[in-house]
């Protein structure tokens, strides 16, 4: 499936029935030391929504995303993830991650293992499935982000396009209800982009729950219900993507875009 190959209105709210949201963040706040990373942070998901998040290095994006599952910890506000809300406790920890994939820029994928090794460590170790359960899952997802012919390899033996559709893979294995993606094209090289916007549009399409942290515009034109732009820890613009990219509001939001798509 190809980013063309997507309906043209994914992004048509009217497609779909109301539900309640998948993610809550009120007020938020980061710090490291006296650097403010996140600033009064508002944001809510519904299920089954298309979030892209972009902006400026250091803007707070990734943050953002990591404070979702707790990668890191917040010092102000509250995060509610399916009706749980994300505590320092280890216990809430536990039962968002459970709920919550996520893909980095990089793959961290174990390079001792196979790639279908990879997929199956998880689901056995925290959600006690059986070693052929594990296995059928896991060659299920493979399937699912076309690379199930490379079950049996390592991942040096792979490129990095297909170790990143592994990484995706590995993440859905948990069945997840959210996925969060850090950056899944940077570390790439252009012609390996493709094939992972590709894996990523098809989950969008199934209707997975996303937040995107990406300078893929075009991705973000295609797939968003919602675009955000974030600058100094802010959220400082949002919109659906129509109108987002074709009359941004703020100044900030139109210089990163004027820079941005020059290149």
């Amino acid at each position: 499936m190809t980013v063309l190959s997507i309906k043209a209105s994914p992004h048509d709210a009217s497609d779909r029935a109301p539900v309640g949201p998948m993610i809550e963040m009120r007020g938020v706040e980061k710090w490291y030391g006296e650097f403010k990373a996140l600033a009064d942070i508002e944001l809510t998901v519904r299920q089954g929504e298309k979030i892209v998040l972009c902006g400026p290095s250091g803007s707070g994006k990734s943050t953002l995303i990591r404070c979702i599952n707790h990668l890191e910890a917040y010092q102000k506000g509250s995060i509610m993830v399916d009706g749980v809300v994300l505590t320092h406790d280890a216990r809430t920890i536990d039962a968002v991650r459970r709920e919550v994939g996520m893909v980095f820029q990089h793959f961290n994928l174990f390079p001792h293992l196979t790639v279908l090794e990879n997929c199956m460590l998880a689901p056995m170790r925290t959600r006690r499935l059986s070693k052929p359960d594990a296995r059928a899952l896991a060659m299920r997802l493979l399937e699912r982000v076309r690379i199930a012919e490379q079950a049996n390899k390592h991942p040096a033996q792979l490129s990095g396009g297909q170790q990143q559709r592994v990484a995706i893979a590995r993440a859905l294995c948990m069945e997840p209800k959210v996925m969060l993606f850090d950056e899944p094209t940077s570390a790439l090289d252009p012609e390996m982009v493709k094939e992972v916007l590709d894996t990523m549009v098809g989950l969008a399409a199934d209707g997975m729950t996303m937040i995107v942290v990406t300078h893929e515009m075009g991705f973000a034109r295609q797939v968003a219900d919602r675009v955000i732009f974030m600058a100094s820890g802010r959220i400082v613009e949002e919109n659906a993507p129509e109108a987002f990219f074709s009359a941004p509001r703020e100044a900030r939001t139109r210089a990163f875009l004027g820079d941005i798509l020059r290149h």
